[in-house]
């Protein structure tokens, strides 16, 4: 089956996907769109089986995923996009430059090259928060109003999650106990996948990783040597998913990545009109 994912499309200027991660949906982006939205268009995706978006009827490991967002983005007549993914969506936003589909991308804390123990421990933490969250569903409407709650409902993820909104507490609820396809998910899409072709990376990558993530410790500078170029900016005050810990900073480095892949761009074509002259 090839439906489209359920997103939200808003500004203006070249085109920016947004790709959330597990055990949350798009509206754990909520902090920092208004600052994306004033500089891109933005498209803002509920990956399969969460939020909006039908779950696959395939196995939903990372290139069935990320070819169900190549289909949503060619239903919306956009072609190579700069991407702002996290965990899971950093890990499909990487999986996009290997197939030459990104201008640009800035992972936080793609998931992809843990070691096996450390995958069991992703595993049993992913588990407990979906028995946990599933068990006080009918709560979180109520904890997501105060600051307390949602401290409480983020604090894994959140290096100030009583700073968060509202929206994303609601997306924690999405992405843990109303996915509709969370076991085979975190098989396919986590326990058992390994990145490949990343030497093919050929767009600028920004590794970012949150000082106080624990749920991902040291995964994303192991990215490093593997894709050509890419940098990494450690983030203070920040944890697994730091959207709304920092989200002036990370609009800078999405600006940042997307003026590098300009400037790529540029003297790219300086250097092709001189060998043609």
């Amino acid at each position: 089956m090839t439906v489209s994912l359920s997103l939200t499309r808003s500004g203006a200027g070249e085109p920016l996907l947004l790709l959330h991660g597990m055990g949350s949906s798009r509206r754990d982006f909520t902090a920092v769109l208004p600052e994306l939205t004033a500089l891109f268009d933005v498209l803002n995706v509920d990956l399969p089986g969460v939020g909006g978006s039908r779950h696959l009827d395939e196995r939903p490991t990372v290139s069935a995923v990320t070819d169900a967002v190549e289909r949503t983005l060619d239903a919306e007549g956009v072609g190579r996009v700069h991407v702002l993914g996290n965990s899971l969506g950093a890990r499909i936003g990487l999986e996009l430059a290997v197939r030459g589909r990104a201008r640009s991308v800035v992972a936080i804390a793609p998931s992809g090259l843990n070691v096996p123990p450390e995958r069991l421990v992703q595993g049993l933490g992913m588990a407990a928060a979906r028995f946990t969250l599933r068990t006080l569903d009918p709560l979180i409407g109520p904890f997501s109003r105060s600051a307390v709650g949602r401290t409480a409902l983020l604090a894994p993820l959140k290096a100030r999650p009583w700073s968060t909104s509202p929206e994303e507490a609601i997306g924690a609820r999405e992405g843990f106990s109303g996915s509709r396809d969370f076991w085979r998910t975190l098989l396919w899409s986590l326990l058992v996948d390994v990145p490949r072709g990343l030497d093919r990376i050929d767009c600028p990558v920004t590794l970012v990783q949150g000082a106080a993530d624990w749920i991902a410790s040291g995964q994303t500078v192991r990215y490093l040597p593997l894709v050509p170029g890419a940098r990494f900016t450690p983030l203070l005050a920040a944890g697994h998913a730091p959207q709304s810990d920092r989200p002036a900073t990370i609009a800078r480095l999405v600006l940042d990545t997307a003026r590098r892949a300009t400037a790529r761009q540029a003297t790219a074509g300086t250097a092709s009109t001189a060998s043609a002259a």
